[in-house]
């Protein structure tokens, strides 16, 4: 349950909330009707601003809980609600951006183009566009590669074109599924530094779903621990790490290892249960 605050003190805007959030697949392996179920009873709140990173096994329903608060897919019990408001699967919620796993860019556009896509599909004016676009570049350390084409670019760098892409249109909430997952560990943390600049500056509300333990204690400021499939939130931990956080040198500090010896304690019973299955 959420703390109360001080008396005299305002609540905290809640932005997504979810309750009893329940989504089950049915599976070809499995004949006469049988289903999977992926998220069983998961509820949790984010509050504005808050970063929260969403942890757990893999098949544990992490990113499908992405994609029903993203209105992509929808559950078969419980709600999700975004600002006080029932989502409804297959109507998007237009302050709400989601960054994908893949970097999803368009092949046949420039870095600059592919950035100032959204902003050139809602009719901003092409000058008022192209300094947004500039800005995003420089932003995101790609200077003097604007007119490069992603064929051309390595992948961490096609993932801070892709970043940008959903950044520039200034969504409130942000929705980002493993997007560094495929990258190595050096490139990984250079985006974790780029990421952490960015969100100190706009603050946006963020639910970041990750396997890496390391990734979340990095960005967040709270890590909702999944269970194995089918998945519940088994804890909710905060991170009190001081901000603005380096994504190198905090990984040295006692604090960190603390609480990742805490963390990791639990994700591995999860670990161990997934594998028994």
């Amino acid at each position: 349950m959420p703390s109360i605050p001080p008396e005299g003190t305002a609540a905290a805007r809640c932005r997504i909330e979810i309750e009893a959030l329940r989504k089950s697949f049915r599976s070809a392996a499995h004949q006469g009707g049988g289903e999977v179920v992926a998220v069983d009873d998961a509820s949790f709140r984010i509050d504005d601003g808050e970063f929260v990173a969403l942890l757990g096994p893999s098949g544990c329903g992490k990113s499908t809980i992405l994609n029903m608060v993203a209105t992509l897919i929808a559950p078969n019990g419980g709600a999700i609600r975004v600002d006080g408001v029932p989502v409804v699967p297959g109507r998007p919620i237009r302050h709400i951006g989601y960054v994908f796993q893949k970097d999803t860019l368009f092949p046949w556009r420039t870095v600059e183009d592919n950035i100032g896509y959204a902003l050139e599909l809602a009719g901003v004016p092409a000058a008022e566009r192209r300094l947004k676009v500039e800005r995003a570049i420089h932003q995101a350390g790609l200077d003097g590669f604007g007119r490069f084409y992603p064929s051309s670019l390595s992948g961490g760098m096609r993932q801070r074109v892709s970043l940008m892409r959903t950044l520039i249109s200034e969504p409130e909430i942000l929705l980002m599924d493993e997007p560094f997952g495929a990258l190595d560990t050096h490139t990984k943390l250079d985006m974790h530094s780029v990421l952490l600049e960015l969100w100190e500056n706009t603050r946006q509300t963020v639910l970041f779903v990750t396997h890496d333990l390391g990734e979340a204690l990095t960005l967040a400021d709270r890590i909702i621990l999944m269970s194995a499939r089918p998945g519940r939130v088994k804890q909710d931990f905060k991170v009190d790490f001081a901000r603005p956080r380096n994504a190198v040198t905090l990984r040295e500090t006692r604090e960190y290892a603390e609480l990742f010896s805490k963390i990791w304690h639990s994700l591995g019973e999860e670990f161990a249960k997934g594998h028994s299955e």
